[in-house]
């Protein structure tokens, strides 16, 4: 969907790495090792976010740290737009609809640390949960979004992650 609008691969990526999870920050050297890119190429789309605004740059020593930019007007608009782009409103929606008493989803593994690796992991945490869904589900999703999905089901809501859904967050 959004490699239309988005023609630069680079570009894209970066805005998966930082706006999936605000949290998410990244060096100029670190993120050309992580994509398997020249720092130029980096360093120029880097350039072009922080001039737009969607990106800060804090200065750590003799490195320049990125990080998105919570402040930005469009900061909002474009997590979401990232997490539809990934599937990640679906794969919670489809869930809570019929898997049982679901208390918690939590995207754990590469996605949450801001990698774009193909592969999604989710965890979904409750009781009594319909475990035979889960397998024509995962399947359906990863036709929509065109990514490998893996899903865990836990009781126990386990350590890191980031939570799509919890069940406070609904009422």
């Amino acid at each position: 969907m959004l490699e239309t609008i988005i023609t630069s691969k680079t570009r894209l990526r970066l805005l998966i790495k930082f706006f999936v999870v605000a949290t998410n920050k990244g060096y100029l050297n670190g993120l050309a090792q992580e994509f398997g890119e020249s720092t130029n190429a980096i360093r120029k789309e880097l350039n072009h976010l922080a001039a737009a605004g969607y990106l800060t740059k804090r200065k750590e020593t003799n490195k320049i740290q990125y990080l998105a930019n919570t402040m930005h007007p469009l900061f909002s608009s474009l997590q979401k737009i990232v997490h539809q782009h990934l599937g990640l409103e679906l794969i919670a929606e489809q869930v809570i609809d019929r898997m049982g008493d679901v208390q918690t989803i939590l995207l754990v593994g590469d996605y949450a640390k801001g990698k774009d690796t193909g592969t999604i992991e989710i965890v979904i945490c409750g009781h009594q949960l319909n475990h035979d869904y889960l397998v024509g589900l995962t399947k359906k999703i990863e036709a929509q979004i065109n990514r490998r999905l893996q899903i865990k089901v836990s009781e126990d809501i386990p350590e890191g992650g980031i939570v799509l859904y919890t069940l406070e967050s609904a009422n």
